[in-house]
């Protein structure tokens, strides 16, 4: 019987027709069962995984199949990593290599594990940079740096390689590290397939474009859709002050979760609490008008009795009450984020006071097996520092912290614990949202601002979706939960606007380094490591904004045409009117600054005037009144003169400065400070304070002119220059200017308003289009002109030389060669790769011994998190030799910044000698106990920069010019790499 080939065939008579979208739908459905059903290595590897692709995951695998690349942007949590095994699969099945690269050590650890587990030790390697296992498998896992630095060094590794998935690709937008992942992106030979897993990005089809047009033919799949739909959540206090936190929906009920569309409504339950805890809150509401009956008693806390909810003020919810009340409705485990160290700790701590119990005694023995096993290599004497018994009696209750600050093997303990099931709550800091797999049935966000270095900044639309991504485990979970606590300053309706942006654009972070402008010109000379520079995904971003700025630039154009036909005047030129209109107003401006000027020199002559024991007077600003000084400050001179230390009449000692008396001080006469005077002493300053008042006193009684005969004149009031100060009315430039402008045949016209007003438009509209102007020109060819600046500062210092005329006729930079220096150099990919190639060229570092080289290398790496309160102690002292040496790199630090600037390029970052000592201590043997005390380092970051050092010592070992200081190199690596540094990461 032949099938019946119309679409909605086999309805039943009367039932209602499929609508196209679910003939669509349908249709689409069969066209997966197909591909999968077919012959080939997809059909295999769906035998092989043991579940149903989704319809995206069979997309992308087909085109892979059909010799494709392939970009898939998906949410996470929905399995894009399956399209990465394919390829995997694929390299297997055919006899080629492919390499698996993430963007951290830890993801590459993970991804490392989960391979072996399908496909045996003997086809999978590892390579870390401070790693190496079974490097010459057919199938290795590797972070991105490593394959960068394989391509520059034409490793024969990359002999049959055949696949290349880049995890976590969207991470090429990371302003320190991206800029390695479009360096692989360009520089894989053409016949390699590249596989690209993204998180869901705005652009994805721009990224896709560009892939395509370096890469070759890409196909491009994109997947908005959970796999696990996502509840939003707002916990809050409950209304008793010790009952269970609540938990409310954030959307009003009707919103589908997983499409709220944008701006969707409220929930309006918590709406009202919002707005009666606002109420509550504001000073009429809490201290304003007051009903009948009121007589204003207020309860502990000043809060009428009753009203210590929700409905009078809002509390943030504990963190041990927020797990408590996740674990009554049965949502945890969950991962709690807190964008602190400190506070993930905190909240571990607060939870075992609290008494918090998350685990059953089966639980708790299966937790100490796991630990004691995992950390069974670590010196007993090393357990108290890197508290040991306090993080394992955290683990036996279901709870754990972490983060960066933690040991690398605690924090692995933690993931399979987590992932095993057996520790419930995770408190983390951000950087368990990249990649590493912990998924959970709730993430919890305790505030929506983040330290980011330099100050705290609101969490992005991408970041709230990848940090509430892990919300929902595949499988396991029929639905994921966001939570956000309730907390000062939170607004539901733009926490409902944050969630329900799901994407963010992918923005290139690309630029030129030292080492790739060394690599390239050795590779392909300037001329082709320019055209090459071109391509990258950052200049592909410049130009195609360059085609909407150029249209707009065009629009511009037309209207200034408009514009200079309506200002045009039968009488004269009024563009010329309008050029003295132009000139008359700077002169002004300028006149009114430099009497501006004038006034602020006054008052700072009037600080510079000070001496101990002058009683003043501040005739405005907010320290307006009279104060004694105790300290000139000449020695604590800020941008606006000295800054004197005062005792005001209330008894409070201040730092005067001239935002503080912008119109200077006037000396009203001079009081007596004993010698003996401490100003921390209360008695002392009160006694100081009454003598000021008594000759205050005194000095009211001179005749009635308030003119002391000690005062010493000051301030912008007290004459001084201001019979020197310019003046409008008596300026000849300005009068002369002024008398132009009558004179001009414009002046009369009856319509010169309204040109005027032309003439304004066409102004400001000229400025704009100068800008536009201005910003085209940087777009065009900014990467290359960035490496032109980047090949000059290396010609200067010998890196690289010229080996014709500096430009040809055609003003195009001439051809350059790499010289012996540049060879080395080529093989330092530190981010501080110029500094290091300096020092080492110049021999700065020569003299040092192991522990030496291995401290002086910390400042290199290192950052701290925080300002330094006072100087770093240097082993040796301050003229000792490592002292000296860190003086000598800090003069070669200085002469390298200062070039950059001469060349316009970001300067290289300044040095860091937060752990020198620590890092010394360490090279020379020293316990991690007497490493670590008296500084703020934890025992986890300590690891972490350390492995850092590991990794510059291993390219000093290789690549400095000097036999000796390879050698010294080598035995720092052997120093450094012991104890818990040592310890595996895998």
């Amino acid at each position: 019987m032949t099938a019946d080939p119309r679409p909605d065939a086999g309805v039943p008579a009367g039932a209602d027709a499929p609508s196209p979208a679910e003939r669509y739908a349908a249709a689409r459905a069969r066209s997966t069962r197909d591909r999968l059903d077919a012959e080939g290595e997809l059909r295999l590897f769906r035998q092989v995984v043991g579940f149903e692709l989704d319809p995206f995951q069979v997309d992308a695998c087909v085109a892979l199949e059909e010799g494709r690349g392939v970009l898939v942007a998906a949410p996470t949590g929905a399995g894009k990593t399956v399209v990465g095994e394919f390829a995997v699969h694929l390299a297997l099945a055919r006899g080629g290599k492919a390499f698996y690269t993430t963007p951290i050590k830890a993801l590459s650890n993970q991804k490392y594990t989960d391979l072996v587990a399908r496909h045996g030790t003997a086809n999978v390697g590892l390579l870390t940079g401070d790693t190496s296992i079974n490097a010459g498998a057919p199938v290795v896992v590797m972070t991105t740096e490593v394959l960068r630095n394989m391509l520059y060094a034409g490793s024969s590794a990359l002999d049959g390689l055949a696949y290349v998935v880049m995890d976590e690709v969207h991470y090429l937008a990371d302003r320190f590290r991206g800029p390695v992942w479009e360096e692989v992106i360009i520089h894989l030979p053409d016949h390699v397939q590249l596989v690209s897993l993204s998180a869901t990005v705005s652009n994805a089809e721009e990224f896709g474009d560009w892939l395509a047009t370096v890469r070759g033919d890409t196909a491009v799949v994109v997947s908005e859709r959970r796999p696990v739909p996502l509840w939003q959540h707002v916990v809050v206090s409950a209304p008793e002050p010790r009952g269970v936190p609540r938990l409310m929906d954030l959307y009003a009920g009707h919103v589908d979760p997983t499409d709220p569309g944008t701006n969707p409504p409220i929930n309006p339950d918590l709406q009202a609490m919002f707005r009666a805890a606002a109420r509550a809150e504001s000073p009429h509401g809490r201290h304003g008008h007051r009903g009948k009956g009121d007589r204003g008693y207020r309860g502990r806390g000043g809060n009428r009795p009753g009203a210590s909810g929700p409905a009078g003020h809002r509390r943030t919810p504990p963190r041990f009450a927020v797990v408590d009340s996740l674990d009554a409705d049965a949502l945890l485990p969950a991962i709690f984020f807190i964008f602190s160290r400190a506070g993930c700790d905190g909240a571990v701590q607060q939870c075992l006071r609290a008494g918090l119990r998350l685990t059953d005694a089966a639980q708790e023995a299966e937790i100490r097996r796991i630990v004691e096993e995992r950390t069974a290599t670590i010196p007993t004497e090393d357990l108290d520092v890197l508290g040991y018994w306090e993080w394992a009696q955290a683990l036996s209750r279901g709870v754990a912290a972490h983060h960066a600050g933690m040991l690398p093997v605690f924090k692995e303990t933690v993931e399979e614990l987590f992932s095993r099931g057996l520790v419930k709550v995770v408190f983390a800091t951000e950087t368990l949202a990249l990649g590493i797999n912990m998924p959970a049935r709730s993430v919890v966000l305790e505030k929506l601002v983040k330290w980011d270095g330099t100050a705290h900044q609101p969490v992005t639309p991408g970041e709230y979706t990848q940090l509430t991504g892990r919300a929902g485990r595949r499988g396991i979970d029929v639905e994921g939960h966001a939570v956000v606590v309730d907390h000062a300053g939170l607004d539901p309706v733009a926490l409902a606007g944050l969630a329900s942006k799901r994407l963010y654009p992918l923005r290139s972070s690309f630029r030129p380094t030292y080492n790739m402008a060394v690599n390239l010109v050795g590779q392909v000379g300037r001329e082709r490591a320019r055209d090459v520079l071109e391509t990258s995904f950052a200049q592909f971003q410049a130009d195609r904004g360059v085609v909407g700025l150029a249209k707009q630039a065009q629009a511009h154009a037309e209207a200034m045409e408009g514009y200079a036909a309506s200002m045009s005047c039968d009488r004269g030129d009024f563009a010329e009117y309008m050029g003295l209109r132009r000139a008359i107003s700077e002169r002004e401006k300028e006149l009114s600054r430099a009497a501006t000027g004038a006034r602020r020199a006054d008052a700072v002559a009037s600080f510079e005037k000070l001496r101990r024991g002058d009683v003043i007077e501040v005739p405005s600003g907010r320290r307006r009144g009279h104060v004694v000084v105790l300290d000139p400050g000449r020695d604590d001179r800020g941008f606006d003169g000295p800054r004197p230390t005062v005792l005001t009449q209330e008894k409070q000692v201040k730092k005067l400065t001239l935002a503080d008396a912008p119109d200077g001080v006037q000396v009203v006469g001079v009081v007596r400070i004993p010698k003996s005077f401490n100003p921390r002493r209360p008695d002392q300053r009160r006694d100081l304070a009454s003598s000021m008042r008594n000759a205050l006193g005194a000095f009211s009684g001179d005749g009635g002119t308030g003119q002391h005969p000690g005062r010493r004149g000051g301030g912008a009031s007290s004459g001084g220059r201001a019979g020197r100060r310019p003046d409008a009315a008596s300026d000849a430039e300005l009068q002369r200017l002024r008398a132009a402008l009558r004179a001009h045949p414009c002046h009369g016209c009856p319509e010169r308003d309204d040109h005027a007003r032309w003439a304004e438009r066409w102004e400001r509209l000229h400025r704009e289009h100068e800008q536009l102007v201005r910003r085209v020109e940087g777009r065009t060819g900014s990467i290359a002109r960035t490496f032109d600046l980047t090949c000059d500062v290396l010609t200067r210092l010998g890196y690289l030389a010229r080996s014709r005329a500096e430009r040809g006729e055609d003003g195009v930079p001439g051809s350059l060669r790499v010289t012996d220096d540049g060879r080395w150099l080529g093989r330092l990919y530190a981010e501080d790769d110029l500094l290091l190639a300096e020092c080492l060229r110049r021999g700065t570092w020569d003299e040092l011994d192991a522990a030496g080289l291995a401290a002086a290398v910390s400042t290199v790496v290192y950052s701290g998190r925080r300002e330094e309160a006072s100087e770093p102690f240097v082993p040796g002292g301050p003229h000792g030799r490592l002292a000296q040496v860190l003086d000598a790199t800090t003069r070669v630090w200085s002469e390298v910044t200062r070039l950059e600037a001469e060349h316009h390029l970001e300067a290289t970052g300044p040095l860091d000698l937060g752990l020198v000592a620590p890092v010394h201590r360490w090279a020379s043997g020293k316990t991690l106990d007497g490493v670590l005390r008296g500084t703020d380092v934890a025992a986890g970051d300590f690891v972490r920069w350390c492995k850092q050092v590991l990794d510059v010592l291993d390219q000093l070992a290789k690549a400095a010019p000097r036999p000796a200081l390879r050698a010294t190199a080598r035995k720092a690596q052997t120093a450094v790499l012991r104890g818990v540094v040592a310890y595996s990461s895998v």
